[in-house]
């Protein structure tokens, strides 16, 4: 079984994140690799719906995928075992977050050069993650059902940036008082252009939707 490989990043230079971030996107739009930030609280299903994503589109991209913890290569490793994609375990010292300057010092460690889609699977954070532009062209959030329809009332950055989300664990709504209805009404209250998909890792109900819309993004970044 292949390892997956470590770095340790514990260092972060706020001021210049900005500019650093563009600098990310216009190399990654130069070399043809759409860049997704990946962002959700622990628990919501984040790795085995970004799991599912890339098993459905690895025949037809070149991907790769960095993941943020700050302990642990548990992720990275169910990640990359299922998937046969390489992938690179960050950690960042403790913090709450990863900013431009790590991404940047994570990507030149990858070498994405020749992929067509990188996937950052943001640390489990519903309020740090949202502060820091890592340089993605679109930041993805994931809210599961058992969460609870609530959380764009309580963290509310996090999905003004967003340009996606997905309600993951939809085949558990019957356990849970979710209303639908009422999550994507506060969602689009924030942010009316955020895209909003219904999915579901387990059964993968939804996720060819939210494939498509990849799709899309990518076809767009080939043509700037």
């Amino acid at each position: 079984m292949e390892k997956v490989r470590t770095i340790e990043i514990n260092e972060s230079v706020f001021a210049d994140n900005e500019q650093t971030a563009q600098q990310i996107r216009q190399r990654m739009t130069e070399q043809g690799t759409l860049f997704l930030n990946f962002m959700s609280s622990p628990g919501s299903g984040k790795t085995t719906l970004l799991t599912a994503v890339i098993n459905k589109l690895k025949g037809e991209m070149k991907i790769g995928l960095m993941d943020v913890d700050i302990q642990s290569t548990l992720d990275a490793q169910r990640a990359q075992d299922n998937t046969g994609v390489r992938t690179l375990q960050i950690h960042n010292g403790g913090l709450c977050h990863i900013d431009a300057d790590m991404t940047a010092r994570a990507l030149a460690e990858y070498d994405a050069s020749g992929l067509d889609l990188m996937i950052m699977e943001n640390i489990g954070n519903l309020v740090c993650p949202a502060e820091f532009d890592t340089g993605a062209h679109k930041n993805i959030t994931i809210l599961s059902v058992p969460e609870g329809d609530d959380k764009p009332l309580k963290y509310p950055l996090m999905y003004q940036v967003s340009d996606v989300v997905l309600i993951n664990k939809i085949d558990t709504a019957a356990f849970f008082d979710f209303d639908f209805e009422a999550a994507e009404k506060r969602i689009l209250a924030l942010n009316p252009d955020a895209a909003i998909f219904r999915v579901s890792a387990k059964t993968g109900e939804g996720i060819d939707v939210f494939l498509d819309w990849i799709r899309r993004q990518a076809e767009g970044l080939s043509e700037k």
